[in-house]
């Protein structure tokens, strides 16, 4: 038995990746200093490896910003207008994900979404007619030169070419199909190139495989790696898939001229009944995906083992389920939790550790290990709150719709609150800013009192309020200049809920996020949003939105239980920010925004399970969050970095009365969805990107307001951003916000008749 892992988290232990970036974005850093650094990373992570004992130094996991975005780089999939913008590589390559703005050159970035069912985001290659899909870059053969100079067992990784192609956007009349010669020819000099190197293995990621296929794209696949492995190289080769089953086409998958398939046997559960009932080939060597790579959690091993040898099968590397990018890095750095919760967590380092243990008892040496082990799993004990459960089982059907409808609502609410056409708004947050942190840290260490801390953010408030009513903004909000995380502050006031110091998991690029843990039952402990949305209501004669984060998106961007099931964690959430809504709305906010930013996140793999496994608990949830206001409150919702076209309908069944959402890196494309399916909900599309620093000029937001006009009534359309401004600066928030109450004002005005 060997181990390996699918990949590691790459932004460093203490974000070292994430600084030197950003430094470098703002040309406070070189690009040999960031080069440097990244050298250091990658090396420091094959070491953790190999000291933990994993058999397989894994490179090619490593990315600047993405690897899809690193696999359609490598293979000149870079449109034109990037090119045009005469930038380094490297500058070029974050201006795909970034966007660029430069005096007359300016240029938006590619679309990014969710990578599968988690809280990462790839960025969408696009592939157009013209696209020569070819191998241009050294990236990856330059890591791999070097691991190998460093580590005897080294295994690269690389997005494989169905995935690639299957997640491509296409402009033009072109598709996968007629990019599949020049896309294997392109992959077969990738084998050769790596064929001069010492690589023991290669990785092909090919988790798409885990959709539900068509006939077309299971011929699609099989004539792929029929070209592509006709060749001969001088590495191993592992098809790896995560996320899901591969019940499609397992059959193909185990006929394969490879020496290793690498399935999850966890969330992949159907997996196991594929083995058992199909059996695994002895001329292949199964890459078992038992250590989980997205939660928390310690291994149980007893369980772990009796799967293992339940499959039968002869030859098997222990791995993680996937990439270990999904989990925080490390343990050691969270000297606060408390001894009972720490025992039972296991970061990235952790898992390594498990994985060797495992080997170990698989192989009869450890025997100290499983003891230990079974000891740990007799003593876990989540507090119960008896009233939470109370709460829950007096719960009716009634408890989950509001009335009266939402077409008798929309008329209230006109009257109510009286807003012109195309009411503009943001999402909410303004930029956190160097000082806006730097009063939270000195809070946090003490340095300064209560009193000041909220001194210093009702000036803020007070600011930002000022500001939106002078440049006419319609619908105002705070600034949530009070929060760190739209999910971690709400987490700090409910009962449940624990909090580590430095658990970063990567989101997108260098943007990181810190899962709180949701370790006992849930309870709002005392109101959270009540005095800051009321005070920023006092300053102004514009309406207030309240904000908070809906209980889908709490429980899904939280590590959470796994001793009790999603529907129940999720319902006590949705108890709790009930008890925020009715709090706020009695404290006279009435625009209530409840953000489902990662609503889809969690959505199955597979269509036969969207309901009865998701979103038939999902939305009500959501529903029993605001069901009890009154007909003159108007709920608002927020998701955004997601297909929603193939879920619209359960959007709709949310029953908000208006949703905003990412549609400016996508180009608008979930309109045409709406309109098709009778949506009924207002809409606020996000008419400019937040995740690029460039400034969208009045102009441009003016014909995209055109554009959705075009297809959506203008009584149905409130014009925003796509997304929370936390991450960008003033001067970018300031100019952006200028133009887009420009836009509005001049459609308005063409919409009236005046010019």
């Amino acid at each position: 038995m060997t181990t390996i892992i699918v990949g590691f988290p790459r932004i460093g232990e203490h974000r070292e990746l994430k600084r030197i970036t950003e430094k470098y974005w703002k040309n406070s850093a070189t690009q040999p200093e960031l080069l440097e650094a990244a050298t250091v990373i990658k090396e420091k992570h094959w070491d953790i490896q190999a000291q933990a004992g994993i058999d397989f130094v894994s490179v090619g996991d490593f990315s600047f910003f993405d690897n899809v975005l690193d696999t359609a780089y490598l293979l000149n999939i870079i449109p034109n207008r990037y090119r045009a913008l005469g930038l380094s590589d490297l500058d070029q390559y974050f201006a795909l994900a970034r966007g660029y703005q430069e005096g007359e050159k300016s240029v938006k970035a590619l679309p990014m979404k969710k990578w599968f069912n988690t809280n990462y985001h790839y960025i969408v290659p696009e592939i157009n007619d013209t696209t020569e899909i070819k191998v241009t870059g050294n990236r990856l053969f330059d890591d791999v030169a070097l691991a190998t100079s460093k580590h005897a067992n080294v295994k690269a990784s690389i997005v494989g070419p169905f995935t690639l192609l299957k997640l491509a956007r296409y402009i033009g009349t072109k598709q996968a199909a007629d990019f599949a010669a020049d896309t294997i020819a392109a992959y077969q000099e990738i084998f050769a190139n790596l064929n001069e190197t010492r690589i023991a293995w290669l990785q092909i990621d090919e988790p798409a495989l885990v959709f539900d296929l068509t006939d077309e794209d299971k011929a699609f696949f099989q004539d792929i790696y029929t070209q592509l492995l006709a060749q001969e190289h001088g590495f191993k080769v592992n098809i790896q898939t995560y996320f899901g089953d591969v019940r499609d086409i397992y059959s193909t998958l185990v006929a394969l001229p490879v020496e290793g398939l690498g399935l999850d046997l966890l969330e992949g559960k159907y997996n196991r009944e594929l083995i058992k009932e199909l059996g695994f080939p002895n001329d292949k060597i199964l890459f078992a995906g038992v250590v989980n790579g997205k939660n928390i959690w310690r291994n149980e091993y007893r369980k772990t083992i009796t799967l293992i040898k339940s499959l039968s099968v002869e030859n098997y590397i222990l791995s993680t389920s996937c990439s270990l990018l999904h989990a925080p890095f490390t343990t050691a750095n969270e000297p606060n939790l408390h001894p009972d919760l720490l025992q039972h967590l296991a970061f990235a380092v952790q898992k390594l550790t498990e994985l060797k243990e495992l080997d170990t008892i698989l192989a009869g040496n450890g025997d100290k290990d499983l003891a230990a082990n079974e000891e740990l799993f007799a003593s876990v004990n989540h507090p119960f709150d008896a009233n939470v459960h109370a709460r829950i089982d007096q719960l009716t059907e009634a408890d989950y719709h509001r009335q009266p409808s939402r077409e008798e609502r929309a008329k209230i609410q006109k009257a109510e609150f009286n807003l012109p056409e195309l009411p503009t708004t943001t999402i909410g947050s303004f930029p956190q800013t160097a000082d806006v942190r730097s009063n939270r840290a000195k809070f946090r260490k003490g340095e300064i009192t209560r009193a000041e801390y909220d001194a210093f953010n009702r000036e803020k408030i007070a600011d930002i309020v000022k500001f939106q009513e002078e440049i006419g903004l319609d619908v105002l909000v705070h600034g949530e200049f009070e929060r760190n995380d739209m999910v971690e502050y709400f987490g700090e006031h409910l009962a449940g809920f624990e909090f580590t110091k430095n658990a970063w998991v990567q989101s997108y690029g260098s943007r990181a996020v810190k899962p709180p843990i949701i370790w006992g039952d849930v309870s709002r402990k005392e109101a959270i949003t009540v005095e800051t949305s009321a005070y920023a209501q006092s300053l102004t004669d514009k309406w207030m939105k309240g904000m908070l984060t809906g209980p889908v998106t709490i429980f899904n961007w939280s590590f959470p239980r796994e001793d009790i099931t999603p529907e129940e964690s999720v319902t006590q959430i949705a108890l709790a920010i009930q008890d925020e809504v009715l709090d706020l709305e009695a404290h006279g906010i009435k625009i209530i925004q409840i953000d489902e930013a990662a609503l889809r996140e969690k959505l199955p793999l597979r269509k036969s399970d969207w309901f009865k496994e998701y979103l038939d608990w999902a939305v009500p949830a959501f529903r029993l969050v605001h069901s009890k206001v009154e007909p003159t409150t108007q709920i608002h919702t927020h998701m955004c970095y997601s297909e929603f076209n193939d879920i619209v309908k359960a959007i709709d069944d949310m029953d908000a009365d208006v949703i905003s959402f990412e549609a400016s890196r996508s180009d608008l494309s979930l309109i045409e969805d709406l309109r098709a399916n009778n949506f009924e909900t207002e809409v606020g599309p996000g008419v400019y990107d937040i995740h690029s620093p460039r400034i969208p000029s009045k102009d441009e937001l003016v014909d995209i307001i055109n554009e959705i006009l075009a297809k959506l009534p203008a009584q149905k359309v409130w014009i925003n951003p796509d997304c929370g401004l936390k991450t960008r600066g003033d001067k970018e928030v300031i100019a952006s916000l200028v133009n887009l109450v420009a836009a509005t004002s001049e459609v308005r005005g063409k919409l009236n008749g005046i010019d």
